[in-house]
């Protein structure tokens, strides 16, 4: 008798932890992590974060029927964090390359963007040939930080690309290569600076997940169904037309 007891607590206890181990149990919360200076995909208002991305890992976390929390944090923290299991994915404007396919998986892309160059007016830049010899701007740990170191120079490398437009204006720096929505967003309102209208890159962005993890195929099963349904193309309009100023 006692040992089909235990046999069965045995069944009970495995089951437990097979249940545990997919994509989560209904009331554990889905934590992700982002970098919220980065209209229109994540950024705040007031004390909530919100945008473009908040809206698809919303959906994400009611498809699994489980709570999502958000933190914000430097970027070039967000896939580490990932990779260490500390957070479930990052949401944070994350570009697709095969160097980060090394060290997490990811979703589906999303949207298709890329790199352009900022620049003051009083001392416009042409083109990307005009960059030889300038002092550029970058966010640290960036696609624009990559293109950039190996394409024109070593660049003078900040927190996120708001602090980097700063720099600008203040003379610090000659250019800002920077994702082409949060530049719009940037320049949105303010006379002194311009977006040159060429793309430098061809850029998708995606959500990063811990490698292995069972959440992948969810979070593409929403980005399908917001691409199918008109939702994802909704959210990219109303966010890009609420986006702030970024100063």
């Amino acid at each position: 008798m006692k040992t089909n007891i235990l046999s069965i607590l045995s069944v009970v206890l495995l089951s437990a932890l097979v249940i545990g181990c997919g994509s989560g149990s209904k009331n554990e919360v889905l934590y992700m992590v982002t970098e919220a200076t980065f209209p229109p995909y994540e950024f705040r208002q007031g004390d909530d974060i919100v945008g473009i991305e908040v809206d698809i890992v919303k959906e994400i976390a009611k498809e699994l029927g489980r709570p999502l929390k958000m933190e914000d944090m430097k970027f070039d923290s967000v896939i580490p964090c990932v990779q260490s299991g500390k957070a479930d994915f990052a949401a944070s404007g994350i570009t697709v390359t095969e160097d980060r396919k090394k060290n997490v998986d990811f979703s589906i892309p999303f949207v298709k963007t890329g790199l352009v160059i900022v620049c003051r007016k009083d001392a416009p830049v042409a083109n990307a040939a005009d960059l030889k010899g300038k002092t550029i701007g970058v966010q640290s740990s960036s696609t624009s930080d990559i293109y950039v170191t190996q394409n024109i120079c070593e660049p003078d490398r900040y927190e996120n690309a708001p602090l980097a437009v700063q720099a600008l204006r203040a003379k610090r720096v000659d250019a800002v290569v920077c994702d082409q929505d949060p530049a719009y967003a940037m320049a949105k309102n303010d006379d002194s600076i311009m977006i040159l209208p060429e793309l430098l890159t061809e850029e998708e962005y995606a959500i990063a997940f811990k490698k292995g993890s069972p959440l992948v195929e969810a979070a593409n099963k929403v980005i399908e169904r917001m691409k199918a349904d008109g939702s994802l193309e909704a959210s990219l309009k109303k966010w890009r037309a609420e986006m702030p100023s970024a100063d």
